[in-house]
């Protein structure tokens, strides 16, 4: 299982070196769910930009890691049903001019590679976009003062804010809603039911619920 090791609170690396996180909790259910037991999900770490290419090579069999479902993505893998509804969010600093999404214009935005935050990013007219490959690199930078704003997913965004980051605050309204599946090789539609079969349990048990409120504090 493909997942996110930089992207609290998805996975992160903890003080012990460990790396917990929503995406570990979930995908050790799902295994359980399509193998018989948690003990049987291994896990990988990918980047946004490389997790077309890790199920194209077989490095993973899934990939559970913000995979926002898209038509130009379908075309090169196949998603199971949506497991998460989210929304894009503007995070600046306090003392920033930006209070609104339409201050981003002419400003230097951050954005981790390959996602739809980057995608927004480079519509914003005027806008610098600087890339990231990880959205630990993107906040160290916006710490750093090196960019004006970041366009994340909302419940990234909002973690960071409710820690305390450099006095980071959000920038509203929120921006498009888009819905996470959980995708696999193109063409692979018996493990696609099988992933669906098990979201289905897992949601109809009540787990699927616990596990998100547990690391988000609120119900999707």
């Amino acid at each position: 299982i493909g997942v996110f090791s930089a992207k609290t609170p998805f996975g992160y690396v903890a003080e012990d070196g460990d790396v917990p996180g929503y995406y570990i909790y979930f995908g050790r259910r799902l295994a359980k769910g399509l193998l018989g037991s948690e003990d049987d999900a291994e896990f990988t770490y990918v980047e946004a930009a490389s997790r077309v290419e890790y199920l194209q090579s077989a490095k993973v069999d899934v990939i559970l890691a913000n995979f926002t479902v898209t038509d130009d993505r379908a075309e090169k893998v196949d998603f199971a049903l949506p497991y998460m509804k989210v929304a894009l969010g503007v995070v600046s600093p306090d003392d920033a001019l930006i209070k609104d999404v339409k201050d981003l214009e002419g400003k230097k935005i951050g954005a981790q590679v390959g996602t739809t935050g980057m995608f927004r990013a480079e519509k914003v007219p005027g806008a610098k976009v600087v890339t990231f490959a990880n959205a630990a690199e993107t906040f160290l930078e916006f710490q750093n003062g090196g960019v004006d704003a970041v366009i994340q997913d909302f419940p990234v965004v909002a973690y960071y804010v409710a820690q305390g980051g450099n006095k980071g605050r959000l920038v509203g309204p929120k921006m498009e809603a888009e819905e996470y599946g959980i995708a696999v090789t193109k063409g692979n539609k018996e493990l696609v039911a099988q992933i669906n079969k098990a979201l289905a349990s897992l949601k109809k048990s009540g787990e699927f619920q616990r596990i998100y409120k547990k690391w988000f504090g609120e119900e999707n």
